[in-house]
């Protein structure tokens, strides 16, 4: 194993021409540089530097050796100089993944601080639904997925394990009924789901629509879902045009005008709880830690 440090000697002793002279340029004694030519010519297995009196000049396989240190070296220095930079958050990136209404309310909030604060970091976004992104997360095909899962209930399934992720809680979303302006429930303050029983749906993803029937069920009825879409605008829209009723985490209806809809609170409360993932490894990444701790701020500030 050839190590830096001992190139930087060898080739310090081959432009000064002798130990001394290269201890004096290298910062260090002469039998340090003795020692270390010594352990390089160890390392290689055959003779650097041929001595004869005062005179020292370069074996073949020192003149070789020297030949490639200057490559190797700068390239080292260069190597250095970029990690140090991303160290620094001088340089760096982030591969984010987020599920719709957190890109809307949360990502720009954060990514923009972070811009701010380090500019030579760069972030890219993707959009996935959990359990999508979560398993990007685990493939290695993104540094930070923002997910959510909703709270257990009894006779539910159970929620979803992170035990082997980095876990950051952002906030606590609340599902509310959205109904048309027109509707006999449009100005109450709270309704129960089972007062809706009868109406038509619009379900929201699939993960949300999984939800939706599993409140109703408990509630005692099985929803008729006339329409379905992963588009939350699209949603609010169905419900604005008077074609159904839908629930939809609170979250989502604030990045959207629902025009022609009215939120309601929703009773008993239905809960996600929104979080930032991540490896245990890449938390300790200056850039991705930074983004975490912007994400943390963005949510406070929701």
């Amino acid at each position: 194993m050839i190590e830096a440090r001992h190139l930087r000697v060898l080739r310090a002793v081959a432009t000064t021409g002798s130990f001394s002279a290269a201890g004096r340029e290298l910062g260090c004694t002469q039998p340090a540089v003795s020692q270390q030519m010594k352990a390089l010519e160890a390392s290689v297995g055959t003779p650097l530097l041929v001595r004869s009196g005062r005179e020292m000049r370069l074996t073949q396989a020192g003149e070789a050796l020297v030949r490639h240190a200057a490559g190797i070296l700068s390239g080292l220095t260069a190597a250095e100089e970029e990690v140090a930079a991303i160290a620094g958050l001088r340089a760096g990136r982030v591969r984010l993944v987020s599920f719709p209404s957190g890109s809307s309310r949360l990502v720009p909030t954060a990514l923009a601080a972070l811009r701010a604060d380090h500019p030579g970091t760069r972030v890219s976004l993707e959009e996935a639904e959990p359990p999508e992104s979560v398993d990007a997360l685990r493939a290695g095909d993104c540094d930070i997925a923002l997910a959510f899962r909703y709270a257990r209930v009894a006779g539910a399934g159970p929620v979803e394990e992170w035990d082997d992720l980095v876990v950051r809680h952002l906030l606590t979303d609340r599902l509310v009924a959205l109904v048309p302006e027109g509707h006999r429930l449009a100005h109450t303050r709270a309704v129960a789901i089972g007062e809706l029983a009868g109406e038509p749906w619009i379900a929201g993803c699939p993960r949300c629509r999984g939800q939706l029937v599993e409140v109703c069920e408990r509630a005692g009825f099985t929803p008729r879902i006339d329409f379905a879409t992963d588009d939350y605008p699209a949603v609010v829209g169905l419900v604005g045009a008077g074609l159904g009723v839908a629930v939809l985490p609170r979250l989502a209806i604030e990045s959207v005008r629902p025009r022609g809809a009215r939120a309601v609170t929703l009773e008993p409360a239905v809960r996600r709880e929104i979080v930032a993932l991540t490896l245990p490894d890449l938390a300790q990444v200056p850039a991705v830690a930074a983004t975490l701790e912007q994400l943390e701020r963005a949510a406070r500030a929701a």
